[in-house]
């Protein structure tokens, strides 16, 4: 800034300050009074504020600027009711239009230039909404500070003092020495990773899908970490138990081994002998097969009485289980052995005997029941009995 241009802007000064003082308008400050070349508002200019957690040392009649033209400046910087963050008032062109999820940025003109407020679209993974008005206000998620000069430097005294720099050599210089003569193994490292990094990324879903489910598989255990302690609380006694017996599994098993070998061993040593049973088998069992569906027809009369139907195809011109129905004549008496001693039957009067009261030792006595069978128009009938017989 030369000389000139400083006596313009004093002029510009007083002479405003005569006008206000003509027009009886008064002011508190410096600031009240408008800066020459600043943003035009236009006839029908809107207010709007912005949040921010820190304004650094941002000064009323900053300018406000989308895509670095000046479009309004800050009227006023006041603490929030929560006395945490600084809420700057501007006031903004009628004629710029922006979403009402604009950003504001708090940047810097140069290095040691002026701060100003630039207002922004959002990024491009945040579609824009609405459109921004007066008496809106962007919050302090939509707004930011970059760095101040004394940071920047302030970092790099970090760095260059005792810093990283000195690390940053050694490590470059044992990099150096590891790599020299290994190019080959380390291009071969290099290009094995290369493939496992491409793998675990065709298989991310998978990856993604197996720590779904062991998530799914945590939240199980977790709901039932109380069944799961009684289970681990009723093991103690078994494994204690187990414990104890430690020396008898031991020596089961160790008998186990011995009578494995012997069973092998024996085995080994017949096996020539079981291989010549297995042969003499041979004609037994072919018989056995030759026999067919005889063997069984023959197992089922075998210490069978009475026996089945199916010996009668084997029996030929004989009688098994046979039974003979004889009907005897009207007035046929039957009359069993009489077993001597036996007086309970009464003796028979139509005998010649014992009409002439001779009484016959062991004469035999009727049968308990004997059924006669009806009358018949024949002066005779042929015989009749129930006969069982057998071979």
């Amino acid at each position: 800034m030369n000389a000139r241009h400083t006596r313009r802007l004093a002029a510009a000064a007083v002479l405003t300050a005569a006008a206000l003082t003509l027009t009886g308008c008064s002011f508190t400050n410096v600031q009240d009074m408008p800066l020459p070349g600043g943003a035009n508002l236009g006839g029908h200019p809107y207010t709007v504020k912005a949040q921010f957690a820190d304004v650094l040392d941002l000064v009323p009649q900053a300018s406000v600027r989308v895509n670095d033209v000046a479009v309004g400046r800050v009227t006023k910087i006041a603490l929030a009711r929560s006395g945490w963050s600084a809420v700057v008032t501007m006031k903004l062109n009628g004629n710029v239009k922006l979403p009402a999820n604009a950003y504001a940025h708090l940047e810097q003109s140069s290095l040691l230039g002026e701060k100003y407020i630039q207002l922004a679209d959002p990024p491009s993974t945040e579609p824009a909404t609405g459109r921004l008005a007066g008496g809106d206000t962007i919050p302090a998620s939509h707004t930011n500070r970059n760095p101040e000069v004394e940071e920047v430097f302030g970092a790099l005294s970090l760095v260059l003092n005792g810093g990283g720099i000195q690390q940053i050599h050694t490590i470059s210089t044992q990099l150096n020495k590891a790599l020299s003569g290994n190019e080959p193994a380390v291009r071969d490292m290099l290009t094995q990773v290369n493939t496992l990094v491409s793998d675990l990324n065709d298989h991310k879903q998978d990856i993604t899908d197996a720590l779904d489910g062991v998530n799914k598989l945590s939240a199980t255990l977790a709901t039932r970490d109380q069944k799961i302690g009684t289970v681990l609380t009723g093991l103690s006694p078994g494994l204690k138990v187990l414990e104890q017996q430690r020396g008898s599994l031991v020596t089961m098993l160790r008998s186990l081994d011995t009578l494995s070998g012997v069973a092998t061993d024996t085995v080994n040593q017949s096996k020539d002998d079981i291989v010549a049973d297995l042969k003499s088998l041979a004609p037994t069992l072919q018989r056995l097969a030759d026999a067919g569906d005889d063997l069984p027809d023959s197992l089922q009369v075998l210490l069978t009485y009475p026996f089945t139907d199916e010996v009668l195809t084997g029996v030929k011109g004989d009688y098994l289980n046979v039974y003979l129905d004889l009907t005897a004549a009207p007035g046929t008496q039957v009359i069993p052995e009489l077993l001597s001693g036996d007086n309970s039957y009464p003796q028979p009067t139509s005998s010649p005997e014992v009409k002439s009261g001779k009484s016959r030792a062991g004469l035999p006595l009727p049968l308990p029941s004997v059924t006669t069978p009806s009358t018949t128009t024949s002066s005779s009938a042929t015989p009749s009995a129930t006969t069982t017989g057998g071979h």
